[in-house]
């Protein structure tokens, strides 16, 4: 066996076989041919003189070399991603590429508004918008996929001694009602008159529903008595369907902005009920950390805080000891 029995064309074959199930769809995804594919495959299969897939069944299965072979691979091809952006960042400071993550909320409506003013100053760094659930997100940090995200969920327990969070702002979730509903018309609803209400959510395993409820049962409220008649899989949907008087629902502030200038919904005001969340900036601190990840940590953050605490929804600011401690973890 040769010190390096193996190449990146292959460690990319090998991951795209893994991922798509097949040697064909592999292929199709790389724009390669199949016989290119099969071949390789042999090749490193020969190199390493041990079976890689189990080829007994319909399925391209790998074989326990073959996962230990994918386990490193894709180490290697993140760590060569890192290197090429080092030196990208290193000719040129005013380009190359910043990912970001965000959960759904999140990523829909916060982090475009911060990615436009980054872009307002260095239109030349090419930014990606990954929007996952926290937990796909926090492992894409982890793994050095993605640069920094800022989600709303909890990190999966296995990486809270890896990953750096850090709270950001406070985001509210709000009650909204359509415009014509009776309850529009009580300054404050009393906690009773969530009972009588027909609810539309986010499916039950949702980051903001986990919340929602997390927060009413702590304010005294049985969420199992809450009558939700529809589960829809996005905000957007759900705000339509809350202005077409399908029913009530707990939505982010961040996502009603507009409706609330046009008055197109109702926010209703719940007696000694406050529904809030703590939004975090993620990073790995012992990944790579390029420029345009470091501008968009120190200019940008702290401005958009600033922005949103001069404004009419209710936000609490990056401090600066927070900010600090980001800063310490990506120099």
């Amino acid at each position: 066996m040769s010190d390096i029995p193996f190449t990146l064309d292959q460690l990319r074959i090998l991951k795209a076989i893994a991922a798509e199930g097949s040697f064909k769809r592999a292929a199709d995804k790389l724009y390669i041919s199949q016989p290119a594919v099969s071949l390789q495959v042999q090749n490193l299969e020969k190199q390493l003189n041990i079976p890689l897939f189990d080829r007994g069944g319909r399925k391209a299965q790998l074989t326990e070399a073959g996962r230990l072979l994918l386990s490193y691979g894709e180490k290697i091809i993140t760590l060569c991603r890192e290197t090429c952006r080092a030196v990208e960042d290193l000719q040129n400071l005013n380009g190359g590429t910043l990912t970001i993550g965000a959960s759904q909320t999140t990523g829909t409506y916060l982090l475009p508004k911060m990615i436009g003013l980054f872009r307002q100053k260095y239109p030349d760094v090419v930014v990606q918008l990954q929007i996952h659930s926290t937990r796909r997100t926090a492992w894409g940090v982890n793994s050095g996929q993605i640069d920094l995200a800022i989600v709303g969920g909890d990190i999966p327990k296995e990486l809270q001694d890896i990953l750096k969070v850090i709270p950001y702002i406070k985001d509210e979730l709000v009650l909204i009602l359509p415009a014509n509903h009776p309850l529009s018309k009580i300054k404050t609803i009393q906690k009773d008159d969530l009972y009588r209400l027909s609810f539309i959510s986010l499916d039950a395993q949702s980051t903001i529903r986990r919340v929602m409820e997390k927060n009413l049962n702590y304010c005294g409220i049985n969420t199992k008595r809450l009558n939700i008649e529809m589960e829809l899989n996005s905000v957007e949907a759900i705000k339509n369907a809350v202005q077409a008087g399908l029913g009530a629902a707990f939505v982010s502030i961040t996502a009603i902005e507009k409706e609330i200038k046009t008055k197109e919904i109702y926010v209703a005001n719940i007696e000694k009920v406050k529904v809030k969340r703590t939004l975090s900036v993620i990073i790995n601190p012992n990944r790579y950390h390029s420029k345009a990840s470091e501008i968009f940590i120190r200019e940008i953050l702290p401005k958009f805080s600033s922005y949103y605490e001069k404004s009419t929804l209710e936000y609490f600011p990056l401090s600066s000891d927070n900010l600090k401690e980001i800063n310490e973890n990506i120099d």
